[in-house]
């Protein structure tokens, strides 16, 4: 029986290099239906998101008991997969996952699939053509199988400055939360800061240089292996370590009170999933946001993988927790080579709090202009943002004017907020030994997570699911609005806008506009 969602194709101009060794190991994940009905899960849902002062969180043993996997179902996978010669390596009741192991020949006849070594502009990789295939007692039980094949799925969006002109700028990211009004008062303390990574790696002496030269302690920092990842330096400025270093250098400077939790999975879509489900499930590491600087274009993820995302987002809102992802650094492709006018995904999740890019010039900490990020015509990127080809408008959009998605539909708008980006007004940061300006929609979610973290401690209490408050005429007035500019394909203007959402913060009167729909003192 074939599952739905799951067809595959090599990816564009990739050769077939031959058939792996039919002993070679191979590690899969499963997600599993979760155990309560729709309907129990669509009410905890709802009162999770709904109106601000009435919202009720799970914690993650009460999520687990009710809407995590059922142990009859997961009783059913240990069957399958002792019948086919596969070891099951690691269960996630929560998460609703497991993780099976065996070899390739084991793989191929479990799920109906033929797996080919595939070489393109990027490297090799594992691959499989068509669906996968579940026998009829996993059919509706299993609603995705993901590590068959592991091409890269996402890329990092930073941008790191190559070429600097007299009129370039940069700044501490101290600094640019002090423009973004920060609230002084709160630090982050008592709340905890998830980062995605799907390479590379942070150097104890690169942080402790960075945050000594701004005069703070190296905030706390743990690293999580996932699906036998690490935190791996490559010692290359210019690769993955530029993510994972600015991930932890803007939110730990701007967040300093805050625990930080950095999850290093492979980049497939396997490794991505498992690090968002663990970050979001972790019961000792507990996370109240989550920052996920990588992703692509909506077209190249498989419609399981969406499904699977899109049902931890959900999690993720009954439970509390925020999550913040950069919308990309391609424009209004998002840098593809048709053309054709995309979102980035998770960025284009309704769930998800989507963060744009702006050119940020400053005067001390006095904001003097901000306009859209724009650097194509140098080929140095620009701020990602349009319309969902995936994902309908979600409610709390039905009162701003988004354009209609390149179908011809009504589609989810991306982004929702915006901060500094352009890597000529870019953040100053360390990066393998060495000074760096780096700027991307990479640094703009982890600042942006570094500012839920203030405002929940200010609070007292975690906003959780925050796309709703965004969009409530308090919030809206809070922002500064980019009138100026475009992304290549769409153009800013007053209000919300599909280059950089509703703009930048002012934190403070965001704080007080959230704790007066909150009725808090």
């Amino acid at each position: 029986m074939e599952l739905l969602g799951s067809h595959r194709e090599p990816l564009p101009g990739a050769r077939p290099l031959g058939t792996p060794s039919p002993d070679e190991p191979v590690e899969v994940t499963l997600s599993v239906r979760r155990r309560s009905t729709p309907a129990e899960f669509q009410a905890a849902l709802e009162a999770a998101t709904g109106p601000a002062r009435g919202r009720r969180f799970l914690s993650r043993g009460a999520f687990a008991a009710a809407h995590g996997a059922h142990p009859d179902d997961l009783a059913r996978v240990r069957s399958f997969a002792a019948a086919h010669g596969l070891a099951v390596v690691g269960e996630h009741p929560g998460g609703r996952t497991v993780s099976l192991v065996g070899g390739l020949r084991s793989m191929e006849e479990a799920f109906g699939v033929r797996l080919q070594r595939w070489t393109h502009d990027q490297g090799s990789y594992r691959g499989r053509t068509g669906p996968i295939q579940l026998p009829p007692e996993l059919s509706g039980i299993v609603l995705g199988v993901f590590g068959l094949d592991n091409r890269p799925q996402a890329r990092p969006h930073f941008r790191r400055r190559i070429r600097a002109t007299a009129t370039d700028r940069s700044y501490p990211p101290t600094a640019v939360a002090a423009a973004y009004a920060f609230p002084p008062a709160a630090s982050g303390a008592g709340e905890g800061i998830a980062v995605i990574e799907l390479g590379g790696g942070y150097r104890s002496a690169d942080l402790a240089a960075f945050f000594g030269g701004l005069g703070m302690p190296v905030p706390s920092i743990e690293a999580v292996p996932v699906d036998g990842a690490a935190n791996a330096p490559t010692g290359d400025p210019n690769g993955p370590d530029a993510e994972v270093e600015l991930d932890l250098e803007v939110a730990g400077s701007c967040a300093p009170g805050a625990q930080l939790t950095a999850y290093f999975a492979p980049n497939t879509d396997r490794g991505f999933l498992d690090a968002v489900v663990a970050a979001i499930h972790n019961p000792t590491r507990t996370a109240s946001i989550v920052s996920i600087s990588w992703g692509g274009p909506e077209p190249a993820w498989t419609p399981q993988a969406t499904a699977a995302f899109e049902s931890a987002f959900q999690d993720a809102a009954v439970l509390g927790v925020t999550v913040t992802a950069a919308a990309g650094d391609g424009g209004a492709t998002d840098g593809g080579t048709a053309g054709t006018l995309e979102v980035d995904f998770p960025a284009s999740s309704p769930y998800v709090v989507a963060a744009g890019g702006t050119r940020l010039l400053l005067s001390g900490t006095e904001i003097e202009s901000e306009v859209v990020w724009n650097d194509l015509a140098s080929g140095d990127g620009a701020t990602g943002g349009g319309v969902s080809r995936l994902f309908p408008r979600p409610a709390y959009q039905a009162g701003v004017r988004v354009p209609l998605a390149p179908t011809g539909g009504s589609g989810r708008g991306v982004p929702d907020v915006a901060g500094d980006a352009d890597p000529t007004t870019g953040y100053a940061v360390i990066v393998d030994g060495s000074p760096s300006v780096i700027g991307g929609t990479s640094a703009v979610a982890p600042l942006w997570a570094a500012l839920f973290a203030r405002l929940n401690q200010a609070l007292g209490r975690p906003l959780g699911f925050a796309n709703p408050l965004l969009y409530r005429p308090a919030a809206e007035a809070t922002f500064h609005g980019i009138v100026s500019g475009s992304n290549g394909g769409y153009s800013a203007g007053p209000g919300w806008n599909p280059c950089t959402g509703w703009g930048s913060p002012d934190g403070t009167t965001l704080l007080a506009a959230l704790r007066a729909s909150l009725s808090l003192p």
